[in-house]
């Protein structure tokens, strides 16, 4: 492929967290990170270190842990912010500092309260400083598709002059149109006419549902580094999703002439693992990682796909590693096999872990006459990555019963190292479930959203739980499955609270005042 690819640069873990009711521990955001570096992402922004310390804590542990790709830390301008950012990363085979700073005039009166030259000002000082750290410097000019083209010809040269060696176009707001956004990149370009070891980059939103299409209009008119997440998940309606971008450029290389250089067939487990951690579901219809995007089902398709997959397919499934037939694990299943579908789900667990996840899946094999991929990413998630060593409450035994609508729960957990219990009566035996609980647990949070739904379609399929809890200010979801949706429901609140004190934590808020 030469030097002349598009190098992708995934924000996941930093963009794609900033979605609203998305929280990721550390272990979590590792799971990830260890998966993107497996598929091949060129650069992965981990984080905003400044933002908090958990946020310092988990980019730090991926600049430390995670081989391979160039590991990102966010900074704005202030010098706090980069140095924060150098601490984050500076542990990683390559790392790199990214800030940025609004060239927008819109940005620049109602938010910065700053005038054209103080930014300029600002860029000199933020990029050098960021230089004099790391070799490798991205400054973006936030809200750069409104911004006015000569400033934004300007910053960019400032940038380029104090030592940044990648230059992002954001289309901050999602505003841009194709063709727009193409001419606005392909002046710019131009113009600013940077050293051949300048690297174009954009970064684009879909409030109007064009995040793809301009980020690969982008790539056509020079830009070789394309800043996306899995499933698109961001700010809003969220950013370009790396999937629909990287198989876009392989699929129509032809047009485009280039494409990256990711292992495309990790898209469907990464797009899985990110789902199943931050909660939010990928619908049927998504493009190329969607249960539907390889399904069939009117007549006429049918007979043309039989005859010919090329005629209603323009990718293979193996091509993304969507699923094709399956092996079923159940209770005869060895740990050889179990640990290999862990790897082909796109898990990278410990051996203490595999050993721990086997054990509770043989547990379930006794429950289940099948366990399904769904079941055992389900088990993971909740029953490993979820145990951290922050985590306050941890559930002993709980005993329900329901009468006529009423319900009534007895629950025993272990508060540190003490074991606490008691009950309470509800309607129905979530309610009391929950009612008991908040009387363990002593304070009393406002449940935002409680869901449950079925991992598979079989009638003795895990029930996966899921809980949003908001208390002073502070928010935090909860998972928890079990083939019992009680179960379910109370691993969930539990988890949710565990989150909720972690956050808090995090925040020098004391949440038991």
């Amino acid at each position: 492929m030469g030097e002349d690819y598009v190098r992708i640069f995934d924000t996941t873990l930093r963009d794609g967290e900033q979605a609203a009711g998305i929280n990721l521990n550390t272990a979590e955001k590792l799971q990830i990170a260890h998966q993107l570096a497996a598929m091949g992402v060129d650069i992965i922004e981990a984080g905003f270190p400044a933002a908090s310390p958990g946020d310092f804590e988990a980019v730090s542990t991926i600049a430390k842990e995670v081989k391979g790709p160039t590991i990102a830390g966010l900074a704005r301008t202030r010098p706090e912010d980069i140095e924060a950012a150098y601490n984050a990363v500076k542990h990683a085979e390559k790392p790199r500092i990214h800030t940025f700073i609004a060239t927008s005039d819109i940005h620049l009166e109602y938010k910065l309260k700053m005038d054209r030259k103080q930014v300029l000002e600002e860029i000199k000082r933020a990029v050098t400083q960021a230089r004099s750290y790391v070799d490798d410097v991205e400054f973006s000019a936030e809200d750069a598709s409104r911004s006015d083209l000569d400033f934004v010809v300007e910053a960019f040269k400032t940038a380029i002059e104090c030592g940044a060696t990648t230059i992002n176009i954001p289309d901050t707001v999602g505003y841009a149109l194709p063709v727009e956004f193409g001419d606005f990149v392909e002046e710019i370009i131009r113009r600013v006419d940077a050293p051949s070891n300048v690297i174009w980059s954009c970064h684009c939103h879909n409030d109007l549902g064009l995040a793809v299409a301009n980020s690969l209009e982008a790539v056509k008119r020079g830009v070789r580094q394309v800043e996306c997440t899995i499933n698109g998940l961001g700010e809003r309606a969220g950013n370009a999703a790396m999937e629909e971008i990287v198989m876009a450029l392989k699929t129509k290389k032809g047009y485009f002439g280039v494409e990256s250089r990711l292992n495309t067939k990790k898209l469907y487990h990464i797009s899985k693992l990110v789902s199943q951690l931050t909660g939010f579901i990928v619908p049927p219809n998504k493009a190329i990682v969607g249960d539907n995007a390889f399904a069939h089902e009117a007549g006429i398709h049918q007979h043309g796909v039989l005859c010919n997959r090329a005629t209603y397919e323009i990718m293979k499934p193996e091509d993304v590693g969507a699923p094709g037939s399956k092996l079923h694990l159940g209770k005869h299943s060895g740990k050889h096999a179990f640990t290999k579908r862990l790897e082909d789900l796109g898990f990278a667990l410990s051996k203490e872990e595999i050993a721990h996840a086997f054990k509770l899946f043989k547990e379930l094999c006794d429950k289940k006459e099948i366990v399904t991929d769904s079941d055992i990413e389900a088990l993971v998630v909740d029953e490993i990555l979820a145990v951290s060593p922050t985590r306050k409450f941890k559930l002993v035994s709980f005993s329900v019963s329901a009468s006529a609508g009423k319900g009534t729960a007895t629950i025993t957990l272990m508060d540190g190292e003490e074991e606490k219990s008691d009950a309470a009566v509800g309607n129905g035996p979530v309610d009391a479930s929950y009612a008991a609980l908040k009387r363990i647990i002593g304070i009393d949070p406002k449940l935002e959203s409680y869901r449950v739904h079925a991992v598979s379609e079989r009638s003795d399929a895990v029930g996966e739980a899921r809980v949003v809890l908001s208390y002073k200010g502070l928010k935090a979801q909860g998972r928890g499955a079990s083939t019992d949706v009680v179960e379910a429901s109370i691993k969930a609140y539990i988890n949710a609270t565990n989150r909720l004190y972690q956050v808090a934590a995090a925040r020098g808020v004391d949440i038991d005042e």
